[in-house]
C-alpha cells in the first residue's frame, strides 16, 4: 500500500489574509483548517497510537488546578484521545497507550519505554516539502508497531503535543458563567441579579498536533493541527478530537 491516500501536509498549508479595509495594514495568518483524519486508507488495520508526553498552557488560563499533576493530565488526555477515536472511527484497529506499554514491557532490552520516546519532537513539521521521522524514535516506532497487537502494523498515530491557548474571552453559547452574566446586565436596577451572575470563565482552544507515521519508510504521511474550544481542558480537548472525523455529532 502507498501512502498517496494520505492528506499531505495538511498544517503546512497556511492561508494569508488580510484586514478588512486596508492598504497598509499587516496580513495576518490564519490558522490551516484541521484536516480529517484519513481512516479510508487505513479501515482494517491496525494502527498504534503513541501517548502525549506534552501537555502546556497558556498561564493566563489559570488552569494549573483543572489540568492537575503532569502524569494525570496526559493519561487523561490519553483516555479522550482513544476513546473518541474508537468511537467515531470503528473501522479502524487502534492500539491504546496501555497496549503499546504492554507490548514495551514484554521485551525488555528491546522495546522503548513509549512514554519516553521523544515524540513531542514531531510537533512542528520539518519544513520540507517530504518530512521523515529522525532517528532514534523513527526506529523505536517500527520497533513498537511490530511488537504490539497481532504485530506488522504499518502506521502510528502520534499525539505530538496538545497545547491550550486563551481565546480572549467566553464561547458564544458554550459559558453557563457568560449567559447568567448578560442576563442580569440586562436587568436594570435588579442588584441581587448582579450580584448572583457568575463570572465568566476563561475560555481557550486546545490544539492537539497529530501525525500519521509510516513506520516502513520513516515518512510523515498526515500532518494536521485539530482545534476545539471549551471553559475547560477536557471540553476543549473533546471538540478538538472530535473535529478530525467531521460529520458525526
Amino acid at each position: 500500500m502507498k501512502n498517496n491516500y494520505l492528506v499531505r501536509r495538511a498544517q503546512c498549508a497556511v492561508v494569508a489574509a488580510t484586514l478588512a479595509g486596508c492598504g497598509g495594514k499587516q496580513h495576518v495568518e490564519e490558522p490551516a483548517p484541521t484536516a480529517p483524519l484519513p481512516t479510508a486508507g487505513i479501515a482494517a488495520q491496525q494502527v498504534g497510537i503513541t501517548p502525549l508526553t506534552l501537555v502546556v498552557a497558556e498561564d493566563s488560563l489559570h488552569w494549573q488546578a483543572l489540568l492537575g499533576e503532569r502524569r494525570s493530565a496526559l493519561t487523561k488526555s490519553d483516555s479522550v484521545i482513544g476513546t473518541l477515536l474508537r468511537t467515531r472511527a470503528p473501522e479502524v484497529t487502534w492500539l491504546l497507550p496501555d497496549e503499546l506499554r504492554r507490548a514495551a514491557r514484554r521485551a525488555p532490552g528491546i522495546a522503548p519505554d513509549p512514554d519516553q520516546m521523544g515524540t513531542a519532537i514531531l510537533l512542528r513539521g520539518g519544513g520540507g516539502r517530504e518530512e521523515m521521522v529522525p532517528d532514534p524514535l523513527r526506529n523505536e516506532l517500527r520497533t513498537l508497531a511490530a511488537l504490539v497487537g497481532a504485530g506488522g502494523g504499518r502506521f502510528v498515530l502520534v499525539p505530538a503535543g496538545l497545547v491550550f491557548r486563551r481565546t480572549g474571552g467566553p464561547a458564544d453559547g458554550r459559558s453557563g458563567g457568560a449567559a447568567a452574566r448578560t442576563r442580569a446586565e440586562g436587568r436594570t436596577g435588579d442588584v441581587g441579579a448582579q450580584h448572583a451572575a457568575p463570572l465568566p470563565r476563561a475560555v481557550a482552544t486546545a490544539e492537539l498536533t497529530v501525525v500519521m507515521v509510516d513506520v516502513r519508510t520513516g515518512r510523515v504521511g498526515f500532518r494536521t493541527v485539530a482545534r476545539g474550544e471549551g471553559d475547560d481542558p477536557w471540553t476543549a480537548l473533546t471538540r478538538a478530537v472530535k473535529s478530525l472525523t467531521p460529520g458525526l455529532p
